[in-house]
Order: structure tokens, then C-alpha cells, then sequence
């Protein structure tokens, strides 16, 4: 691929603005579109698609809030659709690991690329490194306690640094069409040990502590979280948080041929970007 623009989806988001950043430094024109951008791109509202496919040559695709959200599957048809015939040659579909209604949208977004003759990959991750350092749950970690409705499942956490680096490299690379990568870190932990390794890798004290769940979405209820937002957060702490996802997997190898990186200089490397800043 040459002349190229690339529109990022979410673009704004924790995945989204790292890819942007990538492409950005390796001089690729780069359209950032969602419902807070210049190029406001609303999934819900399909007059504003139009405006952010114009001229693209790929698309990288996080739909909001989630693909376990119902419908979504139907929403990445149509939009797959338009994608196809506003001349998009190539599309990375973020996708969740361990979720049957993720693997419906996958499937819908594959199968009209197919027919549209578009290349696609899909990129499958779980929780994120960075839900604990500047996402969902960093408050309550800067401010010294993680309360969670989570025992002792394991999880291993992948790094929204490699996420962004195998979507750049799907986005502008021949070889990842038709590839299904499943994105991890290379340990599982659990919860509790997660945290403590981010207490050591930044120097502040961090407690973790188990609540049940219904204290949990109370919580976000009191600090005015959206009953969707509670609802979600309620899908992800049972339904994918079961112990399904608990092995690592080989994705961030199979794409990039290296490791993935650990969780703990994940947060090593966050801590010094701060310190920096």
C-alpha cells in the first residue's frame, strides 16, 4: 500500500490514540473520528459516516462501548458495507477474547469484507494493562485502593502499546489479511498480584480488595456511571471474567515477532512517561 489514509475508529480511546500517534510518526496521513473529534464518527447516527470514510484506504474499527453491546454485529455490517463502497481496501477489527457476542461482529465484519472483496484482521484482546494506570480503574489506584468483584481468576493482561503496534502493522503490512491474532501479556496474574506489581513498578502503596458484586455496581451506580456503562461493567466481572481467558497466547509473537510485553514494564515504562511529562 502506498497512497493512504487511515481512519481510526475511536481514534481518541486508549488503542485508538496510540495507533494514531504510530502513524502519525511514520508520516501516514491519519483521520482521527469519533463522537468527541473534529471528524465526528457516531455509530449510532450512520449521517456520520460518510464524512469519516471519504478517501480512506483502511480502517482500523473499536466500536463503542463494546461489541458484547446487542446489535453491534448489524451495526459492522453496514458500516463494513459503506467502508466498501467508499473504497476502503483493508480493515483491523478490535475484537474481545473470550466473548461469543465479540465473535458474532468478527464474523459479520469477515464475512462482508469477504464478499466486498476487502482484506480484514481481527485483533482479540481482553483487560488491559492500562485499565489499571490511566483508564477505568487508575483513580482508585493513585488513590491507594482497588476494590473489584474478582477472587482468584487469572488473567493476563496485554499492553495497549502492543496492541497499537500489531493494528499499525495489519493496517500497513502485507501478510496479516485473514489473520485472527489473539493479543495477551505473557503471564497471568490475578488481581491482587497485579496490583502489587504495580505498587512495587511505581513506588506508591496500592491495596487490592475483593467486593461482592452487587457493592461493586452500587458504586459506579453512586458516582453516576450510565446504567449501560453498570450493565457492561457487570458482563465483563462474570461472564469474561470466568476463568476463560486465563492462558496467554501467542498473538503479539505472531504478528511482531517478539514477545508480548509484561505487565510490569508496562507500568515501569507508564511511570517514567509520567515522570517525564
Amino acid at each position: 500500500m502506498t497512497e493512504q489514509l487511515i481512519l481510526v475508529t475511536g481514534g481518541t480511546g486508549m488503542t485508538g490514540s496510540r495507533i494514531a500517534h504510530r502513524l502519525r510518526a511514520r508520516d501516514v496521513p491519519v483521520r482521527v473520528a469519533s463522537r468527541s473529534s473534529a471528524c465526528r464518527l457516531d455509530w449510532a447516527d450512520r449521517t456520520t459516516w460518510n464524512a469519516a470514510l471519504a478517501g480512506a484506504s483502511a480502517v482500523y474499527l473499536a466500536y463503542a462501548p463494546d461489541l458484547a453491546v446487542p446489535g453491534s454485529d448489524d451495526v459492522l455490517t453496514a458500516f463494513t458495507e459503506q467502508a466498501a463502497r467508499a473504497g476502503v481496501g483493508r480493515v483491523v477489527l478490535l475484537s474481545g477474547r473470550g466473548e461469543p457476542a465479540a465473535q458474532r461482529a468478527e464474523q459479520a465484519v469477515q464475512r462482508t469484507a469477504t464478499t466486498a472483496g476487502l482484506a480484514w484482521t481481527v485483533v482479540r484482546c481482553s483487560w488491559f494493562v492500562q485499565n489499571f494506570t490511566e483508564g477505568q480503574f487508575a483513580g482508585a489506584v493513585r488513590a491507594g485502593e482497588l476494590a473489584l468483584p474478582v477472587d482468584d481468576v487469572v488473567e493476563p493482561f496485554v499492553d495497549a502499546d502492543d496492541i497499537a503496534e500489531v493494528a499499525v502493522a495489519a493496517l500497513l503490512d502485507d501478510g496479516h489479511a485473514g489473520r485472527t491474532y489473539e493479543l495477551t501479556g505473557p503471564r497471568a496474574l490475578g488481581f491482587g498480584a497485579a496490583v502489587a506489581e504495580i505498587a512495587a513498578a511505581t513506588g506508591r502503596p496500592v491495596a487490592f480488595r475483593p467486593v461482592p458484586l452487587a457493592e461493586f455496581t452500587a458504586g459506579l451506580a453512586e458516582e453516576g456511571a450510565p446504567p449501560e456503562v453498570v450493565e457492561l461493567m457487570v458482563h465483563l466481572f462474570t461472564e469474561v471474567l470466568d476463568g476463560r481467558n486465563a492462558a496467554p497466547a501467542a498473538g503479539v509473537q505472531q504478528a511482531l515477532g517478539r514477545p508480548a510485553t509484561d505487565l510490569t514494564d508496562a507500568v515501569r515504562r507508564s511511570a517514567l512517561a509520567g515522570s517525564r511529562a
